[in-house]
């Protein structure tokens, strides 16, 4: 179904119209419009991975213009597989800002936008179109971001603006070089055009650089990283969930299908140059991103240093150019989604219940909040990388891919980084389960209190600060605080489904190696 194809972009951004129309009339609606649009988005999702399961890869020429002219959206194994984790994330991400906000229909709107804008990145077969989508992702996650009630929320969506709109600009200026050089911008159409310039062409090697940083800024990538700790740590964390499962995992599969897709592995071929000073630059992101997390006691900030490090081995596993360890790079980028969204939520879960995120605040929650902790031990041990989980089978194959390839570096830095993870998940795990809870346990009796748990982000309706669950304002004072229902399903769906992929890793691979076989021919 290729009609399917332009809907995952369109009815997104059609649902997030309805909150604003209606808004003077019939405050409120943003939820039932964003639930709608998510559980469309869901069954459009499945339609395409059915499709290119049955039939193989499919495109769509938007107005009917056929590429390279025209526009073209492309759905194949590994595009459909994002499709669907696009989808899956959005309704949860909508499930549990049910219970903790924001609540207003201009979050509603902002976080349909941003799933358009992320599953136009996806399925985009066009250079330009995708800074375009990736401009329309950028700007939704910077309103989001600055969502959260404090100064530091509105400072953190400023810096991200600023770091953002350098690294779209940089690969605007990628594509433009490319553009000159071939006359061109669909993907397809680019790589049998580029032999023919030259790889070494100054041109193309500028090109290539610009494009690489650009989307390296994106995918925060160490240096460049340096608008995700702040933009992780200070927005809501329904809002953090999402752009930590989403965000970065779009713009890392925009540099797998430039250097694959667009260069091909022929271009390492060449000028092997290029790939090394990216392997390098990926190795020193995972090194320095996992010991940045070892020392943080802010729960998100130790997330999202976690992430730089994530990333940075996925785009490793990119940067090696082989087959093996391009195909650890793209199963760990889904499962790194899964597992991030549910331990950014579980992290505001038991915040709530707790009364504080830092590592010493969550003494003793496994007895109140049994559920949560398990659930984030599992998704903790699975990012660390224990089988069967899907980190497992992700890091096996980057490392594998490494030393085929004779990237030993690449090799190291994996296995260092497995065990700075299990470092400062160990840390958390200890404090769970094996310390006392405060004597205090109410949040109203805690000195830090005001910056607790997921009041950190949410705002009702009518723009006013609103933290916690839905109804708590109803609640005493004094009342000890318990883990949303809502936040306990996705926390658990989220662990499970980090188990299942790892389980069924075989089969995911099955439908994502088609797509990196065609690149190696």
């Amino acid at each position: 179904m290729t009609d399917a194809l332009p809907l995952l972009v369109v009815v997104p951004i059609v649902f997030a119209l309805a909150p604003i129309a209606v808004d003077r009339v019939r405050e409120n609606t943003g939820w039932l419009a964003a639930a709608a649009a998510a559980v469309a988005h869901l069954g459009l999702s499945f339609s395409v991975l059915g499709t290119v399961l049955g039939s193989g890869r499919t495109s769509y020429a938007v107005g009917g213009y056929a590429p390279p002219f025209g526009i073209e959206l492309v759905a194949d194994g590994v595009s459909a597989v994002l499709v669907v984790l696009v989808s899956a994330v959005t309704l949860a991400t909508v499930v549990y800002a049910r219970s903790v906000g924001p609540r207003s229909n201009t979050f509603y709107s902002e976080l349909l936008v941003l799933t358009a804008g992320i599953s136009g990145v996806v399925v985009t077969g066009d250079l330009f179109n995708l800074y375009v989508f990736l401009e329309i992702t950028g700007l939704a996650t910077y309103a989001l971001v600055a969502t959260g009630r404090s100064p530091a929320a509105a400072l953190a969506g400023l810096k991200y603006l600023l770091v953002g709109t350098i690294g779209a600009s940089l690969y605007l200026l990628g594509v433009g070089y490319l553009y000159i050089s071939t006359g061109t911008l669909n993907m397809a159409d680019l790589a049998g055009l580029l032999p023919a310039v030259g790889y070494d062409s100054p041109v193309l090697l500028t090109g290539f650089a610009l494009l690489v940083v650009g989307l390296g800024v994106k995918t925060a990538l160490f240096p460049l990283h340096t608008w995700q700790p702040d933009a992780y740590a200070e927005s809501p964390t329904s809002v953090t969930a999402y752009i930590s499962a989403l965000v970065s995992t779009a713009a890392a599969y925009a540099l797998f299908r430039v250097i694959y897709t667009v260069f091909t592995p022929t271009f390492d071929a060449a000028v092997p140059a290029a790939l090394d000073v990216l392997v390098v630059l990926a190795s020193v992101s995972v090194v320095v991103g996992s010991v940045l997390a070892v020392l943080q006691s802010d729960l998100k900030r130790m997330l999202a240093y976690s992430s730089v490090a994530q990333f940075g081995l996925v785009v490793a596993g990119f940067a090696v150019v082989n087959q093996t360890a391009a195909i650890g790079g793209l199963v760990h980028l889904v499962g790194h989604a899964v597992m991030k969204a549910g331990l950014f939520v579980a992290v505001g879960a038991l915040a709530t219940v707790a009364g504080g995120r830092t590592v010493d605040d969550l003494a003793g929650m496994a007895d109140r909040a049994p559920v949560v902790s398990g659930a984030f031990a599992v998704l903790s041990f699975a990012l660390v990388g224990v089988p069967p989980a899907v980190g497992f089978a992700g890091k096996w194959h980057i490392v594998l891919g490494a030393v085929e390839a004779g990237r030993w570096i690449v090799a190291g830095v994996a296995v260092v980084s497995t065990l700075l993870t299990l470092a400062y998940f160990a840390r958390v795990l200890e404090r769970l389960y094996f310390r006392d809870a405060p004597v205090a346990a109410g949040v109203a009796d805690r000195p830090d209190a005001a910056t607790a748990s997921d009041t950190d982000a949410a705002l009702t309706a009518d723009g006013s600060g609103s933290g916690g669950a839905a109804g708590a304002d109803n609640n005493p004072v004094d009342a000890v605080p318990t883990v949303p229902p809502q936040a306990r399903v996705v926390v658990v769906v989220a662990a499970v489904a980090a188990v299942v992929l790892g389980v069924f890793a075989t089969d995911l691979i099955s439908v994502l190696e088609p797509v990196v076989e065609v690149s190696f021919q």
